[in-house]
């Protein structure tokens, strides 16, 4: 069966060319497009869809207020396709926050270039989000997957690991990684967490404008401190440290500490932060002093970076299907085996705190 697209945008081009670029896709049908939420609503009754391509600004009903009324009457995959500028990013977090699968950012001006350009991404990204388990999905942010790019691997970042295990130490922590219903879980995961917790590193797929403003909606509501890494920033009990959108996220050792390097770099698994890049470097500077978890995402980023970790001497888990949105970066970890465990989503957190403990019986 065909994936079935409903296009909502107010500019008869822009719904012209997503519509033509879509069609031409093998697998990928059309059902119609509306230059407003009502017209769509009204189309969507007759034949609902399996995908929503959603613009934010238009007549008679704001796209975020139309994408929070299907998420309370129909959860169905929403993709928000939206010029973002400036003001523009709060109102793309609001439509994450109210559960939009992705963001295909578009331009103010040459768009009909621009999508025709995009249309690739757009149409791998419609592709994922058919496949998305929305069972999961709970009006809770999502992230933006990120451009398919030739493929690199974390090689072009830090060398290898050596193979020298490390002594373990009393200073423990767990390095996180994520994509697609990331932003979701890890929610889930850091608002579960008592103060008492160990230092945490964070991956999550996200573009540079957006990451800052989702670590601090997570700070508000976690006990923990969460917060945007800046190049430096230690590895502390009690705080999660999120990698800025459009930088890479290292752990490096300062002898019985461990701080981030926040750099640039080529995209490293097409990602840019990429897990492997941070499990990496995890495996190089902490081996068994670190746990990693491999989570929900679509793609295989982090499987390599997870197994060099095992290797390293670390404790590894990977999120299971079950509670995943996309089964990807998870099940590519498992059968490279580089997971150790695999556990549902809320376990995660009593692991995570199972760490502290530990940690605090060595002193």
């Amino acid at each position: 069966m065909p994936i079935k697209v409903m296009i909502v945008d107010d500019s008869a081009v822009v719904r012209q060319i997503l519509s033509d670029e879509l069609s031409r896709q093998p697998g990928i049908a059309v059902l119609g497009t509306a230059p407003d939420p009502v017209f769509a609503l009204e189309k969507m009754n007759a034949q609902w869809p399996d995908v929503v391509v959603l613009d934010v600004e238009m007549p008679r009903m704001d796209g975020v207020s139309f994408l929070q009324k299907i998420m309370a009457t129909r959860p169905t995959p929403v993709i928000i396709c939206s010029s973002l500028a400036g003001e523009g990013t709060e109102v793309a977090l609001r439509a994450l926050s109210s559960g939009a699968f992705a963001i295909v950012e578009k331009p103010k001006i040459g768009v009909r270039d621009f999508l025709r350009d995009r249309s690739e991404h757009l149409v791998s990204v419609v592709r994922a989000a058919a496949g998305a388990r929305m069972d999961r999905v709970r009006g809770r942010p999502l992230e933006v997957p990120d451009v398919p790019r030739p493929k690199l691997t974390a090689d072009e970042i830090l060398a290898a690991p050596s193979g020298n295990l490390m002594v373990p130490m009393t200073e423990q922590f767990a390095a996180l990684g994520c994509s697609t219903g990331g932003t979701q879980a890890l929610e889930e995961v850091l608002t579960a967490l008592p103060r008492t917790s160990p230092g945490i590193v964070v991956v999550q797929h996200m573009p540079e404008q957006f990451t800052k403003g989702f670590a601090q909606r997570l700070d508000k509501l976690s006990q923990i401190e969460v917060k945007e890494a800046a190049d430096g920033d230690r590895v502390l009990p009690g705080r999660a440290l999120i990698a800025p959108g459009g930088r890479h996220l290292l752990v490096v050792r300062n002898g019985a500490q461990y701080r981030v390097e926040v750099k640039d770099g080529p995209l490293v698994s097409r990602h840019k932060p990429s897990v492997d890049v941070l499990f990496r470097s995890v495996a190089k500077s902490a081996g068994a002093n670190a746990t990693g978890f491999i989570m929900t995402g679509m793609g295989d980023d982090g499987a390599r970076g997870l197994k060099e970790m095992r290797d390293a001497g670390a404790a590894t888990y990977a999120q299971d299907e079950a509670t995943c949105v996309v089964f990807g970066m998870p099940k590519e970890a498992i059968k490279l085996g580089a997971a150790e465990h695999v556990i549902p989503l809320d376990r995660i957190p009593s692991v995570l705190v199972s760490i502290y403990a530990r940690q605090m019986g060595t002193r």
